[in-house]
């Protein structure tokens, strides 16, 4: 990431802090809703992907550690916090789809990722602009939607929208949230695990700097939580859908030119 201008490394900084507010207040969205910014700035998936990565497996494990610590008579593999059930089946399903994936961003040219990344988020956002979100209602579309998520996030990390679609038609809504932060720490691992193997840079000094401006993010999406988890705001991601279009447009535009 070095040799860009103070002000792009200021929009990075505040791109992580909204980072962080998304993935604490929604549960998901850490990096569907981050990544298509990030790469306006610089246009290489493999600079951001591995700090992204570590942000979701640090904020997971401490989301997940704080809504169980209170829980002293039962250990933490039987939270009740937690659908390990599905989770494990879940993980069975998407395996083999995310190595795949993940082959194919160490593989492909950095552009051709980018374009790949705006057109998914293009999907996405469509979806938030028309106030449908993506629905699962039987179990062959489930099965669809975990291969296809576990494809997604192992190319870009940005599969949770599908992944989401059939958590919420499967796990209790108390359980949803500490559930999909372990399946996020698990599918990160693997990648971070695939990085490291391919000597992919991990961008380790950006951490410093990078993950304290996650953590206000976080700090502010907790205090929200609850909140909109009570509200109903088709209107945010409608506006939210609309700019993402926008932006993944001009990133496409960007990459073709």
């Amino acid at each position: 990431m070095e040799g860009l201008a103070y002000y792009q490394y200021a929009l990075i900084g505040l791109i992580f802090i909204w980072s962080g507010f998304v993935r604490s207040g929604l549960g998901f969205g850490g990096a569907v809703l981050a990544l298509p910014f990030l790469l306006l700035v610089k246009d290489d998936p493999l600079v951001f992907l591995p700090i992204i990565g570590v942000h979701l497996l640090f904020f997971s494990v401490l989301i997940t550690w704080k809504s169980n610590k209170s829980q002293s008579d039962s250990s933490f593999f039987d939270s009740s916090s937690i659908d390990w059930p599905y989770l494990k089946y879940s993980l069975k399903v998407m395996l083999i789809p995310k190595l795949i994936g993940v082959f194919g961003l160490l593989t492909l040219p950095a552009t051709l990722m980018s374009s790949i990344i705006y057109v998914i988020v293009i999907a996405y956002a469509i979806s938030y602009v028309l106030n449908k979100p993506l629905k699962s209602n039987s179990k062959a579309l489930d099965t669809l939607f975990l291969i296809l998520g576990g494809y997604i996030s192992g190319t870009s990390l940005i599969g949770a929208p599908l992944i989401v679609a059939v958590f919420v038609s499967n796990v209790a809504k108390h359980k949803l949230r500490d559930t999909l932060f372990i399946l996020w720490a698990i599918l990160v691992l693997i990648k971070l695990a695939s990085f490291v193997i391919a000597g992919v840079d991990l961008q380790l000094i950006h951490h410093l700097w990078l993950l304290p401006l996650g953590y206000i993010g976080h700090v502010i999406g907790e205090k929200a939580h609850q909140k909109m988890l009570a509200a109903e705001t088709p209107v945010f991601f409608r506006v939210l859908g609309s700019v993402l279009i926008v932006v993944s447009i001009l990133g496409l535009v960007k990459a073709v030119i």
